[in-house]
């Protein structure tokens, strides 16, 4: 059996936020953030506006793209770090709000690496025989969590969501490979402060994992489906960082051409990330059926995640 993505979704709000908001009242400059990270504009949610909003809009997107019903999700794994609430989960909520049956929900935690965690999660089930679509969403509002009057920081983060049904798939398409993994040593890197519940971050020690690890699990993974880099069609890296997301394209020897950007548009969505630039590439028409991708990821724990896939239904 090959799993692999029957739909896909993406979602982002309305408002948009660009690097003059942060001119005004912070010491920083559009150039300076442009240059320092790629990012120029970012979207916030409203207040009404919640991580389960979010992944809602999406999901229906995904559902609606693999022609399917509702009733036919048997599963639902949403990957987030800034859930409604501790619990309901926002699986919990989302299968509500879905009108889905009492399947089984569970949210994933792996910070911006949660939709690689999610992907390589459902597959496992789907390989099992017991389930037949299941409903990955990598969904955040980051904006409720960040420090706006840390200039590290509050230029960064974005809010939205995407989707995938995870199922199975004909001919050679779905997932080649993939590899996730965590190192809790540099947990304290990168963490959400338990007397603000705001992100704090040491950039420094994050950049030089991200480089490292992005670069490595993204050449390991394409080995271990037989592949060359060659024979990579897109490169759909973690949008955290324009330097990191370039230095991992050359370590893999890519041209410029073959590697998604939409961190000028979105910042960093978290575990939205990867699956914003899925659906920007779809959307101008860069993801053809039969593609190879190339997407990785690395987050807050510190994890990361890789994943080779054929696309296509």
């Amino acid at each position: 059996m090959n799993v692999g993505i029957k739909g896909f979704g993406a979602y982002v709000p309305e408002r948009v936020v660009d690097n003059s908001y942060f001119e005004a009242y912070l010491d920083t400059s559009d150039e300076w953030i442009s240059q320092m990270t790629g990012i120029k504009e970012r979207r916030w949610a409203d207040k009404n506006q919640d991580t389960s909003h979010l992944a809602y809009e999406a999901s229906v997107r995904a559902i609606e793209d693999a022609g399917i019903k509702p009733e036919d999700v048997d599963m639902v794994i949403v990957a987030t770090s800034t859930g409604d609430h501790r619990f309901p989960t926002v699986a919990n909520m989302l299968q509500e709000r879905l009108g889905l049956t009492k399947v089984a929900s569970m949210d994933q935690l792996a910070a911006c690496t949660g939709f690689m965690y999610g992907i390589v999660t459902a597959r496992a089930f789907i390989l099992s025989g017991d389930y037949k679509n299941i409903l990955v969403v990598g969904a955040d509002k980051l904006s409720k969590i960040t420090d706006l009057n840390d200039r590290g920081t509050a230029i960064l983060f974005g809010d939205g969501a995407g989707a995938a049904i995870i199922g199975e798939v004909s001919g050679n398409r779905g997932i080649l490979s993939y590899e996730v993994g965590s190192d809790g040593i540099g947990g304290k890197y990168l963490y959400q402060e338990q007397e603000t519940d705001l992100i704090r971050m040491n950039g420094r020690e994050v950049f030089k994992f991200a480089v490292r690890v992005m670069g490595d699990s993204s050449t390991r993974v394409v080995e271990k489906a037989g592949l060359t880099p060659d024979d990579v069609d897109m490169f759909i890296p973690h949008q955290a960082n324009i330097r990191i997301m370039e230095s991992a394209r050359q370590r893999l020897g890519l041209p410029k051409e073959k590697m998604s950007v939409s961190v000028d548009k979105y910042g960093n969505t978290s575990a939205a990330s990867i699956p914003l630039s899925i659906g920007q590439e779809l959307e101008n028409g860069r993801i053809k059926d039969d593609d190879i991708l190339v997407l990785v990821g690395f987050g807050g724990g510190l994890t990361w995640g890789s994943v080779v896939i054929r696309w296509g239904k």
